[in-house]
């Protein structure tokens, strides 16, 4: 079988460590983009981590053609995510200009800069949405309009590419157990089935890449059996 390679951000920790734990065994070469990564990540040729700040677009531009001169990519995964939680009038500019670059411009040039190759390759495009792309946010309104946004990017691509055989689908999640909501004043309820976890999104993954060829499945929404969230107390904010 021909050696595949895959893209995927945000690697480091969360949903995307899980998927990158996942993908060498579908048989991808996997090129990681982190912020940073833990001192011992275990080596591995079928993991490659590059530490790279998404919010500096000139440099992940640079990187990204340089790699893609040596790998022909067949997979873009944009995990990457950041969010503010809070009302919307206490949100400073400079998280705002973070969440819009990181959640969205991000995934749309990544997404540009190897649209060329995934074509070649007859490939697949997944973007980690969110299931508030899909209802209103309030504490969030920011956080949730940059899901929609890429939700909607993510359905108007597939419409676009999909005669060139590339794929492109949207996961929306719900809450996980991740440090993602490590700012908020809300958590997850402990009960088990009262969230979600990384490994339940990095199935998702796996399955959207091992549906038939003929079948595009381009929206799956991950919820928990039970809805339940806890505010944090005050002090640990």
């Amino acid at each position: 079988m021909e050696p595949r390679y895959a893209l995927l951000t945000g690697a480091s920790s969360g949903i995307g460590l899980a998927i990158a734990h996942m993908l060498p065994q579908l048989g991808y070469t996997v090129c990681g983009i982190g912020r940073s990564f833990p001192q011992d990540i275990p080596s591995s040729p079928s993991f490659l981590p590059i530490c790279l700040d998404l919010t500096r677009t000139g440099e992940l531009a640079a990187r990204v053609r340089e790699l893609r001169r040596e790998m022909p990519f067949s997979l873009l995964i944009n995990n990457a995510g950041v969010g503010y939680f809070g009302l919307h009038e206490e949100l400073n500019p400079a998280k705002i200009h973070e969440m819009t670059t990181v959640n969205l411009e991000v995934p749309m040039l990544l997404t540009h800069l190897l649209l060329r190759d995934l074509k070649k390759e007859k490939g697949m495009i997944i973007n980690i949405s969110s299931v508030t792309a899909k209802q209103s946010s309030p504490h969030g309104c920011a956080y949730g309009a940059t899901k929609a946004a890429l939700s909607a990017f993510s359905a108007s691509l597939f419409d676009e590419v999909r005669k060139y055989g590339v794929r492109a689908a949207a996961i929306h999640p719900d809450m996980t157990r991740t440090r993602f909501y490590r700012n908020a004043d809300f958590t997850a309820d402990p009960a088990q089935d009262a969230s979600l976890s990384p490994q339940d999104v990095a199935s998702a993954v796996r399955f959207l890449l091992t549906a038939p060829p003929d079948c595009a499945v381009t929206d799956i929404t991950l919820r928990p059996q039970k809805h339940r969230i806890q505010r944090k107390p005050q002090n640990n904010l």
